[in-house]
């Protein structure tokens, strides 16, 4: 038994359980929800990463979850915490990445009363976390931490949302606090070899499409081991294009928004598709039209590592209940004979020939030219750099103009979330404080979440952040002219001086004005030791790669 003066209270054995289940850091904004938390991290090996509104504390966290592949950690109060925070349990969600918000609550006795702030939080987050639940109890702490841990974790990764009452935090209890656990993996069923090497053997025209969360290194190697061996070509999900080395000859494109024609009447006209891991969603199927649901006229070998996964929109020929790692070690083991494998070699030689093609962007006419700002990013940029980006027009730069190799990541949301890109980038660069992070951010995305310049400052996270700035929401205006052409309504940005922002905050700030002048400043932001902001010039004529405002009001 543990004596009177070695008890703990709640938030004790609650920072004990993060801290003996390998948690370094956290994200947060303080509330007095949870004071007890703050006061017994401030003893804890664990470093609380004050944030400045908690949708980009939960992004941060969100972001570390899929990074590091342990739960990212974050920390809000109650009521307006919650709500705010609720933006990066969505991401988590749709990107899976496993996570657990703590949201500090109300006192038990004062549950259901309406009481100041007071939201039910089961009711709030159910819909978009994997489990939502309350610790009413101090000596369930260990119990529920757990479990929730084990739930983030396993099947397709997400994110947990777990109250704290506040009176259950200050209550003392002899319960030990929970141990290091190992997540339970879903394994292979030999007993379809057979059927799955018949399938892979009779394809002329197979597709490999791979995504989720989960991944480790010897999955990834050995995917691209086996895609490498028999000619069978590679994509990648929406923004998980960084699962494999996208110069190998096997990878073809992103099967996401924006998707190049090429891919998208690939994935139409192959005979076998071989989903790994992939949710098979909106962005990759281009809204359900690329396959015939619910039984697709190609043979669908669909692999989840969770059940849920397969069969909930599209019924495959064959399935895998599987983790993404085991299936692609297994894969390797597989025979797989030579007979097709010319016609493989010609389906995918055109389709990798067709993505380098879609690199290449045509000049812009803009002040700065971003088509010559990739190229020389391309050359610059460490091996091992992380890129991350929130969502807008200018995510078409980094997400279909950058070939990622096998050291580079990339951090951005499936679910479109607009301010996760620097949330993310601090993330990174407190994850892995060696490494060159590189925020791509529009002028309408920054603002989201402009405020969290203070939090890299005061953290130390050294990274550079790329601001397109164009004067406006151009995905939306995008979409406006479109529909609506020359009748712009809400879309007009009036923006700050940005690299002054940056400065005032005690990052080094350059505005960009032409494209010549980007190298230079580039140069010397690689060179400072407190973060860099370049505000890049950019046309709003320009509003995509591709497309113009004309083209758009024309109808092209």
């Amino acid at each position: 038994m543990i004596e009177e003066n070695q008890r703990l209270t709640g938030a004790q054995l609650l920072v004990q359980c993060l801290q003996n289940l390998g948690v370094k850091n956290s994200f947060g904004v303080p509330g007095e929800s949870y004071l007890a938390v703050l006061d017994a991290l401030h003893d804890a090996d664990i470093q609380f990463t004050l944030c400045r509104q908690e949708g980009a504390a939960s992004f941060a966290a969100c972001a570390w979850g899929k990074l590091t592949d342990m739960p990212g950690i974050c920390f809000v109060t109650r009521g307006p915490g919650a709500t705010n925070g609720s933006i990066g349990v969505h991401s988590a969600r749709q990107d899976s990445s496993p996570m657990i918000l703590f949201v500090g609550q109300v006192g038990v006795d004062q549950k259901d009363r309406e009481a100041f702030q007071e939201v039910d939080y089961r009711a709030f987050f159910g819909p978009l976390a994997k489990w939502a639940t309350e610790i009413d109890n101090a000596e369930r702490i260990p119990e529920v931490v757990s479990r929730a841990w084990r739930l983030a974790l396993s099947g397709r990764p997400g994110p947990v949302v777990i109250g704290l009452p506040e009176d259950m935090l200050t209550t003392k209890t002899s319960v030990q606090p929970c141990q290091p656990l190992e997540v339970a993996e879903a394994g292979v069923d030999l007993s379809q070899a057979e059927a799955l090497s018949r399938i892979l053997n009779e394809a002329e025209r197979p597709l490999l499409l791979i995504g989720g969360g989960g991944w480790k290194e010897v999955g990834k190697s050995a995917l691209q081991k086996f895609a490498e061996l028999h000619s069978f070509p590679v994509s990648a999900i929406f923004r998980y294009h960084d699962l494999i080395d996208n110069n190998s000859p096997v990878y073809v494109g992103d099967a996401g928004v924006g998707m190049a024609v090429h891919l998208a009447e690939m994935i139409k006209n192959s005979d076998v598709i071989l989903a790994i891991n992939a949710r098979l969603g909106e962005a990759a199927t281009q809204s359900w039209s690329l396959l015939e649901a619910p039984y697709p006229r190609q043979k669908l070998i669909h692999v989840h590592a969770s059940d849920q996964e397969i069969g909930k929109i599209y019924q495959p020929h064959l399935s895998f209940h599987a983790n993404p790692n085991q299936f692609a070690q297994f894969l390797e083991s597989l025979e797989i004979s030579g007979k097709n494998l010319p016609q493989r070699k010609s389906w995918m030689a055109k389709a990798h020939s067709d993505y380098l093609s879609s690199l290449i962007a045509p000049s812009q006419n803009s002040p700065v030219d971003m088509a010559a700002v990739m190229k020389l990013l391309q050359e610059r940029l460490d091996p091992d750099a992380i890129l991350t980006n929130g969502a807008g027009n200018f995510a078409f730069w980094p997400n279909k103009h950058f070939c990622f190799g096998p050291g580079h990541r990339l951090l951005a949301p499936q679910s479109g979330a607009m301010g996760y890109g620097l949330p993310a980038a601090i993330a990174a660069a407190l994850a892995f404080p060696n490494r060159q992070v590189v925020c791509f951010a529009g002028d309408g995305d920054l603002q989201m979440g402009l405020a969290e310049l203070g939090t890299a400052v005061q953290h130390g996270a050294n990274l550079i952040i790329l601001v397109l700035n164009n004067g406006a929401y151009g995905t939306i205006r995008m979409h406006q002219e479109r529909e609506y052409p020359s009748r712009v309504s809400g879309t007009n940005l009036h923006n700050p001086d940005f690299a002054a922002v940056a400065e005032a905050f005690g990052i080094k700030g350059f505005c960009v004005r032409k494209t010549e002048d980007f190298a230079e400043a580039f140069a010397e932001a690689s060179k400072s030791k407190t973060g860099a902001l370049l505000e890049l010039m950019v046309s709003l004529e320009a509003i995509t790669p591709r497309k113009t405002i004309t083209d758009l009001r024309s109808g092209g």
